[in-house]
C-alpha cells in the first residue's frame, strides 16, 4: 500500500506539472475526506448498512470540451452488519469492517465549468479481510450454520462502478457518490467446501453497495 501511495504522488505531480501548459484553468490537486455507508447486497444474509469513512488525494484535469478526468487514491474504512444469533439465542447484529485503498479513474461532464459536474467511471479496490466485532465472532449468522468469524476471508481485489456529482466553488466542493461492486465480494469463500456446506450448500454471493459524501479542497 505504501508503494502504491508513492506511485500515486509521482503521477499526481507529473499530471499537475503538465497541466500548467494547458490553455484552460481547472487542473488541480485535491484533498478529500468524508463519510460512507456500505451495505452487502446479498441473498445469503440479512445485511444492514453501517457508517464508515474514506479520504485521500486526487487530481482533476481538463480532458476534451466539456469533459474532464479525475485520477486519485482513497483510503477506506467501511462497515456493514449482518443479523446473527448470539450464544443465548438472541437476535443481534454483528458489525463487519473492511479497510483498504481505492484507485479511481473518472470521466466528468462539466454541467457548469469549475462548479458543477457529474462523475462516472471504474474504481479498483484493494482491501484486507473483514474484521468482525470480537464479542460476536461466535454468533451464528441467521439462516445458516456459519459463525460470524467464518466469512471474513473475502475477495481482496474488487472492481466497482462509480456514479457521483461534484458541486461548489473552485476551491471547495461537495461530492455525493454511489459505488456498485461488479464482482462477487464473497467469491473467495466458495473455495472452501466446508463453508459452503454450513451455508446450506449455497454459493456465497455478495456485491458491494457504497454511498458516500465528501468535502473536496483543491490546492
Amino acid at each position: 500500500m505504501k508503494k502504491s501511495l508513492v506511485i500515486l504522488v509521482i503521477v499526481l505531480v507529473g499530471f499537475q506539472v503538465n497541466a500548467q501548459y494547458r490553455e484552460k484553468d481547472g487542473n488541480r490537486i485535491g484533498i478529500s475526506a468524508g463519510i460512507s455507508q456500505m451495505s452487502l447486497l446479498s441473498s445469503n444474509f440479512k445485511a444492514k448498512p453501517e457508517m464508515g469513512f474514506m479520504g485521500g488525494l486526487s487530481v482533476r484535469g481538463n480532458f476534451y470540451n466539456d469533459f474532464s478526468m479525475t485520477y486519485g487514491m482513497q483510503f477506506i474504512n467501511n462497515s456493514f452488519s449482518l443479523e446473527t444469533l448470539s450464544t443465548l439465542g438472541k437476535k443481534e447484529d454483528a458489525k463487519y469492517t473492511v479497510s483498504g485503498v481505492q484507485i479511481r479513474l473518472l470521466l466528468s461532464y462539466n454541467i457548469v465549468e469549475d462548479y458543477v459536474a457529474v462523475d462516472f467511471g471504474p474504481v479498483l479496490q484493494v482491501n484486507g479481510k473483514l474484521k468482525v466485532e470480537s464479542n460476536k465472532e461466535k454468533n451464528i449468522l441467521t439462516g445458516t450454520l456459519l459463525k460470524a468469524e467464518d466469512i471474513v476471508d473475502v475477495t481482496t481485489i474488487n472492481g466497482n462502478l462509480y456514479f457521483g456529482m461534484t458541486a461548489g466553488s473552485k476551491r471547495v466542493k461537495a461530492i455525493i457518490f454511489y459505488q456498485y461492486g461488479v464482482n462477487n465480494f464473497m467469491n473467495k469463500l466458495n473455495k472452501d467446501d466446508d463453508l459452503k456446506a454450513l451455508n446450506g450448500g449455497n454459493k456465497f454471493k455478495g456485491n458491494i453497495g457504497l454511498l458516500g459524501a465528501q468535502l473536496l479542497v483543491s490546492l
